[in-house]
């Protein structure tokens, strides 16, 4: 479950940034009102409508009625369809260069559309140099010191699974960012990034770029007695054999789908290997290759491995459905199964890990 973080901003006048879904709302109040100490908040900013950030909107504005809101046009548009109410008395739309004083704090709104809803701002503290990134830069959980692999592995699959098809938008932010001074991002998900804020931006470039992060190779099948399975595993011990630097592999009808949409998209090869079903493709595999060209995939070279017991289509099917993807090399020289794994299978999977590792 991804943490929900709430953010206030103590000054002359208080800021509240966006809310929290509807189970911790309560909860969510209370220690607002513990942080408050008996004084009013002058706004609450919405930069996300999302319902895991607006569910207690309403509960907030009954609570503190002299506070205003202050949100996107949009935004508000989303509000009132959701509450049936936008708050016209008491709202301030905001905008890109939009500013709030608060006193020593100066909240600027960034306009970050279809990161990942159309309605999202951003905000720039300008004092503390803290940027308020919405859904962006945010992870599943919380900083796990038991996590070898760290922030980007769950921020990784967070950002891929979520905002992976608006990268060009996403690209756009960062850009505008650029000329920033940011010592803190605060995520509405996962922890708040205090140091080495180069390497999480780099991190963001490299993604929304959909760039190759990893040199390497991952392995994603689907295999219904087991033939395709031993085939899989067969060209990963090759590559590995062979030097490769990184070799996953993911059995897509029993394994975490965002997991191997994450890492379909962090090694520059990926290799489908599934059956022949009704002709077609196995229904999982279909399902992952849909992801991947919802999240627009690119800048990749694919290989296939197909099996059939008598007609095997896969390979033909899954090209087929390739075919649209941006900048995509997709390898001629192919794996074809009948049914068991011999020699000649063999022979096929060994000259197909000699063109990966090319």
């Amino acid at each position: 479950m991804a943490l929900h973080i709430v953010y206030v901003i103590l000054d002359d006048k208080i800021a509240v940034m966006d809310s929290v879904d509807q189970k911790f709302g309560e909860e969510w109040l209370k220690n607002i009102e513990n942080v408050l100490a008996g004084k009013n908040p002058e706004y609450l900013i919405v930069q996300h409508m999302e319902m895991d950030h607006s569910a207690n909107i309403q509960a907030f504005m009954e609570k503190y009625p002299s506070a205003k809101i202050a949100a996107s046009k949009m935004a508000f548009s989303i509000m009132k369809n959701m509450f049936n109410t936008d708050y016209a008395d008491r709202q301030i739309i905001i905008s890109e260069g939009f500013k709030i004083e608060l006193g020593k704090h100066e909240l600027n709104f960034i306009s970050a559309p279809n990161v990942h809803w159309p309605e999202v701002m951003m905000t720039y503290e300008s004092t503390e140099k803290i940027l308020f990134s919405a859904d962006a830069f945010g992870k599943f959980g919380a900083n796990d010191i038991e996590d070898p692999e760290g922030w980007p592995c769950e921020a990784r699959r967070y950002y891929f699974g979520i905002v992976g098809k608006f990268g060009a938008n996403a690209q756009s932010v960062l850009k505008k960012t650029a000329a920033l001074s940011i010592e803190k991002i605060c995520p509405l998900h996962g922890p708040v990034l205090d140091s080495d804020i180069g390497t999480y931006l780099n991190y963001y470039n490299i993604w929304t770029n959909y760039d190759v992060e990893s040199e390497g190779v991952f392995i994603a099948y689907t295999s219904v007695y087991g033939h395709t399975k031993q085939a899989a595993e067969k060209l990963a011990q090759i590559l590995k054999d062979k030097g490769c630097p990184k070799v996953a592999i993911a059995d897509l009808a029993r394994e975490d789908t965002y997991e191997s949409i994450e890492d379909a998209f962090r090694y520059g090869k990926l290799v489908l290997a599934t059956t022949t079903y009704n002709g077609e493709v196995f229904p999982k595999m279909r399902e992952f290759i849909l992801h991947l060209s919802e999240r627009n995939y690119q800048k990749r070279t694919i290989a296939l491995i197909e099996n059939g017991s008598w007609l095997p289509a896969a390979a033909k099917k899954m090209n087929d459905m390739l075919s649209s993807l941006k900048d995509v090399k997709i390898l001629d020289n192919k794996v074809t199964i009948k049914i068991a794994v011999t020699q000649e299978v063999v022979t096929q999977i060994e000259s197909l890990a000699e063109e990966l590792l090319k």
